[in-house]
C-alpha cells in the first residue's frame, strides 16, 4: 500500500500543482492533504479547486487545519474592534476568495485513520495532535507534552502545522511531520510531502523535497492583491515565505503588545518590524 501525504499548501497554487504532479507520478493508493490547504498565501481559491477536483477524480482526503478552522470563524463573527480588522484581514481576504466554496471545508475531518494488513498497522493523520489542530510536534517538544496528545497502540502518527518536516519517536510510536508544501520554516525553501509505503508487513516512509516556480509564485502575492488587501500582517505572511522561516512569534513578542496597548499605529509598527528582520 503507498500513502501519500502533504500539508500547509497556504494557497501556494505553484507549489501545490508541482507536488500534485509528482505524487500522481508515484501513484499511491490513498492521498490525504493533512490541512492548512488555504490561507496565508494569494491562491486559495485555486488550491481548494484544485484540491475538490482531485478528491473527486482520485479519491483524495482532506483533514482540516487550523487555517480553515479559522476562515470558517472569521465567516461567522465579525471583527469586534476595528484593529481586529486590521489583524485578520489577510484571512477575512481569503474568506472573500472562496465564499462560495467555503462549504467544502465544513465536512473536512480533525483526524484520519487508516490501517495496512494488518491489525496492529494503524496510523493516525491529524493537522497538530489530539490537544487540537494548533499544537505541534517539533524537536524541541519535550515527550512528556507529547505522550498525552497523540493515541497509544498506533504503528505511525501523521502530523503537520509546524511546517517543519520532522521524524522523531516518543515511547516507540514513530512520529512523522509532513513539512509544509506552500511555506516551509527551516529555511529551506523547497517544499516538502511524505511518501508512506507497507513493505513486508511494515510502514516505511520518507520525506521529499521538491523545487517549484517560485518566481511565479511571487508574482502571485503581488498580482491577486493579497499583500495591498490582506491588511499589515499580510506583508509579515510574505516576507515568512520569502524567508522560509518563522517570523510570527517575533512580532508578537516584539511588535504586537504595543500595537494592542495603543501605543503604536500597526501598519507602521509592521514596517518597522520588517526593516528590523531585514537589518
Amino acid at each position: 500500500m503507498k500513502v501519500a501525504i502533504f500539508s500547509d499548501v497556504q494557497g501556494n497554487l505553484p507549489a501545490m500543482e508541482t507536488a500534485v504532479e509528482r505524487i500522481l507520478d508515484w501513484n499511491p493508493q490513498l492521498v490525504i492533504m493533512d490541512g492548512d490547504l488555504v490561507n496565508r498565501g494569494p491562491s486559495s481559491r485555486a488550491c481548494l479547486a484544485l484540491f475538490d477536483s482531485l478528491r473527486q477524480s482520485h479519491g483524495w482526503l482532506p483533514v482540516r487545519g487550523n487555517h480553515e478552522t479559522w476562515v470558517m470563524r472569521c465567516a461567522r463573527h465579525a471583527p469586534a474592534t476595528p484593529l481586529e480588522g486590521q489583524m485578520r484581514r489577510f484571512t477575512d481576504w481569503t474568506f472573500e476568495q472562496i465564499r462560495d466554496q467555503l462549504a467544502l471545508l465544513e465536512s473536512w475531518p480533525d483526524h484520519l485513520c487508516f490501517h495496512g494488513t494488518h491489525d496492529d498497522s494503524w496510523v493516525h493523520v491529524t493537522h497538530g495532535t489530539m490537544a487540537g489542530n494548533r499544537f505541534g510536534i517539533t524537536a524541541d517538544v519535550p515527550d512528556e507534552a507529547i505522550r498525552d496528545v497523540i493515541p497509544p497502540d498506533i504503528a505511525l502518527f501523521v502530523t503537520a502545522h509546524t511546517h517543519r518536516p520532522l521524524q522523531r519517536e516518543v515511547d516507540g510510536i514513530p512520529i512523522l511531520n509532513v513539512g509544509s508544501v506552500g511555506s516551509p520554516f527551516d529555511a529551506d525553501p523547497r517544499g516538502s510531502y511524505a511518501l508512506i509505503e507497507e513493505k513486508h508487513g511494515r510502514w516505511q516512509w520518507r520525506i521529499e523535497r521538491f523545487d517549484y516556480d517560485r518566481e511565479r509564485a511571487r508574482q502571485d502575492f503581488e498580482d491577486s492583491g493579497f499583500i495591498d488587501g490582506g491588511g499589515p500582517l499580510a506583508r509579515i505572511l510574505f516576507e515568512e515565505w520569502l524567508q522560509a522561516r518563522l517570523l510570527m512569534p517575533h512580532w508578537r513578542r516584539d511588535f504586537e503588545p504595543a500595537v494592542l496597548a495603543g501605543e503604536r499605529e500597526l501598519g507602521p509598527a509592521v514596517d518597522a518590524f520588517i526593516r528590523q528582520i531585514r537589518a
